[in-house]
């Protein structure tokens, strides 16, 4: 019996040894993994005005505009792609993204590409937005051009980022870009938003904008004035029904104002968790992702002749129901582009969580036509291509074209017969000039035709010129992998006799690192064996963990879905909010080590921000002073913390205010830093 006593004692301690062992490995893993993140966090490192400051340089040095011929544009996402009101054998495209799983690149290149001829070409020009994505563009209507406004920038690992509110025109006649100087108020810095016309207004509606706190989507309406270079915001009656916050949505021209269909956003919600000791469950707030599948019809009025100059148009949203045989499931990333008074939608994602960490997605290339007046879609579907002898057939059964046509031509040759003095005897052996069909001039280059829609993709770039629709580009995953699709396709919407193929090549792979999700795999396999070795564990506060680029960005941010204003779990502590002003604020206060305000940054939000460190500071000023904190109540200590900030606020007011004014000469929003943010692992823009 001692023995056996002696065995299973020297056993436990083999296994605590063991176990010890585990931990230490697991405690150094943890730490490489916070020094990898904090040296793969280019938060501080990289100051986002000095980039866009050296892209305006460098597009002041194309004295004119230019154009010149180029091979297709890499591959992009979330760029704009737009038929050329004035040419019919114009495609505007303009920015967009790349993100290879690593880096992200921005661009600000404008191409053109050419129909007829099968022929892109790059346009330089000194006055070109700066790089961007995610931003919206639309025709101006009875002002012709195409107008342009916001979207967004990030540095290439995505730490820091902001939004654009500047407004552009681009006159595709000459190619010059107009940045626009309008009166009075206009939107703020926002990306997803949509735009379209309607006679001589432009629409814009949604989006989202990325703050410091969270993602806030946007549900507010503005229209401009193309006459009176002035923008609008109507005010609507708080009982009228209007679209809930969202971005990505359909926004379709019509001939009484403009249709809006669908839509992404992230509302509130709140979950259960695992089991607390003690009982009960862990509960915590979400941003639970939300497909949108309403219908909104806004109706505008333009004001009366006799109306004073700069009288806003009268506005009302009007519900719908919901579209007749909508494509099931609901999906998001569907694109809409306008078709002689319908919207012709291509492709879309639809996600199932399976738990909290994993996501099924299904994407789509089906193709559907959604009547506007009805509210109805239709599917559309390829047809077969007619037999090429049935013209030649028909010809010699002397039908009445193929006669019509025999007679035109015996006409002529007699007539170049008489002008010439020859005997009608010899016209059979005379050539004459037919004449040649228009369509030929105006021809679609010859391009492999396929049978099938093309390749499953969301967020593809549509535009529709004459009948022709053209789809390029779009994001797919696989695993977790994500792919920006790099080609062009056109099909005739009125024959549907198959999908050309403009161009095509393969997708660049994926530079995203997969090691640390292997290893995290193996942290949870030992965790396991660690529970079944050990009865009584300790409960672990809740925690997802996430690999650091190692899938795609849209599901990253779908996974990261505690809202940084609540509180993640109700038995954990609250955590301290430190501060990551850029380097550029922390060494004009050396010697202030206190948090410092941010452009654009009211006194709340300030507080909010950073309400736990004026608290910390307050109250090792008071031990200083030999008073104890505890003598204070909760309320009093927050409202001398806040008078400590606000303070601060104000001594920094004149450097910051040099700051907006730089910011809102470049058309910048807020600066954003996600280092302080709870979903700092996705990076901005991947929303849909």
């Amino acid at each position: 019996m001692g023995k056996d006593k002696k065995s299973k004692d020297a056993a436990k301690k083999a296994l605590k040894a063991e176990k010890k062992q585990k931990q230490e490995k697991k405690g150094e893993k943890k730490e490489k993994n916070k020094a990898a993140k904090a040296n793969d966090s280019d938060a501080e490192d990289v100051d986002l005005d000095a980039v866009l400051a050296e892209y305006a340089k460098k597009q002041e040095q194309f004295l004119k505009v230019t154009e010149t011929s180029c091979e297709p544009p890499v591959a992009r996402s979330s760029s704009t792609l737009i038929a050329s009101p004035s040419n019919d054998n114009e495609l505007f495209l303009f920015g967009g993204e790349y993100f290879n799983g690593a880096l992200a690149t921005f661009f600000n290149d404008l191409y053109v590409y050419l129909i007829n001829k099968d022929e892109w070409r790059l346009i330089t020009s000194p006055n070109t937005p700066l790089p961007r994505s995610g931003h919206a563009w639309c025709r101006g209507g009875n002002a012709g051009g195409i107008y342009l406004f916001g979207g967004e920038f990030s540095s290439p690992k995505q730490g820091t980022f902001y939004h654009y509110n500047d407004f552009w025109r681009f006159e595709p006649s000459n190619r010059e870009w107009t940045r626009i100087e309008t009166k009075g108020k206009g939107p703020t810095a926002r990306s997803g938003h949509r735009m379209t016309y309607f006679k001589n207004y432009i629409i814009l509606f949604g989006g989202f904008q990325d703050t410091s706190q969270t993602t806030k989507y946007l549900a507010d309406l503005w229209i401009y004035d193309t006459q009176n270079f002035v923008w609008h915001n109507p005010v609507l009656p708080l009982a009228s029904l209007k679209p809930d916050a969202r971005s990505s949505f359909t926004f379709l021209p019509n001939e009484n104002g403009a249709a809006l269909y669908g839509g992404y956003s992230r509302v509130k919600a709140t979950v259960t968790g695992k089991q607390v000791k003690g009982g009960g469950s862990a509960q915590r707030n979400v941003l639970k992702p939300l497909v949108h599948e309403d219908c909104f019809f806004l109706r505008v009025a333009q004001p009366a002749a006799e109306s004073p100059l700069g009288t806003p148009p009268t506005v009302r949203w009007e519900r719908r129901k919901k579209p007749a045989n909508a494509p099931n499931p609901a999906r998001a990333g569907a694109t809409m582009a306008y078709h002689k008074g319908r919207g012709i939608l291509f492709g879309g994602v639809h996600d199932v969580e399976e738990s909290e960490e994993g996501i099924n997605s299904e994407f789509f290339n089906g193709l559907f036509a959604w009547n506007i007046e009805r509210n109805r879609f239709f599917p559309l579907s390829l047809r077969k291509p007619r037999a090429s002898q049935r013209k030649t057939q028909g010809n010699e059964r002397g039908g009445r074209r193929g006669r019509g046509q025999a007679n035109e031509e015996e006409l002529l040759r007699n007539l170049a017969a008489l002008q010439t003095g020859k005997s009608l005897a010899d016209v059979d052996d005379m050539e004459i000039d037919t004449p040649k069909d228009d369509d030929d001039e105006t021809k679609f280059p010859a391009k492999e035709v396929l049978m099938e829609f093309p390749h499953p993709r969301f967020n593809a770039q549509m535009t529709v010129q004459g009948d022709q629709l053209f789809i390029y580009g779009g994001t797919f995953e696989k695993g977790d992998r994500e792919y920006t699709l790099d080609e062009l396709y056109a099909l005739d919407l009125g024959k549907l006799d198959g999908v050309k193929q403009i161009f095509r090549r393969e997708v660049d792979n994926w530079l995203g690192s997969e090691d640390e999700e292997s290893d995290e795999e193996g942290d949870s396999e030992d965790e396991d064996d660690d529970d079944e070795e050990e009865e009584e564990e300790e409960d672990v506060p809740m925690t997802d963990a996430k690999p650091l680029h190692s899938e795609s960005k849209r599901k990253a941010k779908r996974k990261e879905l505690v809202d940084s204003d609540n509180i993640s779990t109700i038995t954990s502590p609250p955590e301290s909010v430190f501060d990551d002003t850029p380097d550029d604020a922390t060494k004009a206060t050396q010697e202030d080590d206190r948090p410092h305000p941010r452009p654009f940054e009211s006194r709340r939000d300030f507080f909010q921000r950073t309400g736990n460190e004026w608290q910390e500071l307050l109250m090792t000023g008071l031990r200083w002073k030999g008073i104890k904190p505890e003598t204070l109540s909760v309320k009093e200590i927050k409202t001398k913390a806040f008078e400590m900030s606000e303070e601060k606020w104000w001594d920094c007011r004149e450097e910051i205010t040099a700051l907006e004014d730089e910011q809102d000469a470049a058309g910048i929003g807020e600066v954003v830093t996600l280092a302080d943010r709870a979903e700092a692992s996705g990076g901005v823009g991947r929303r849909r």
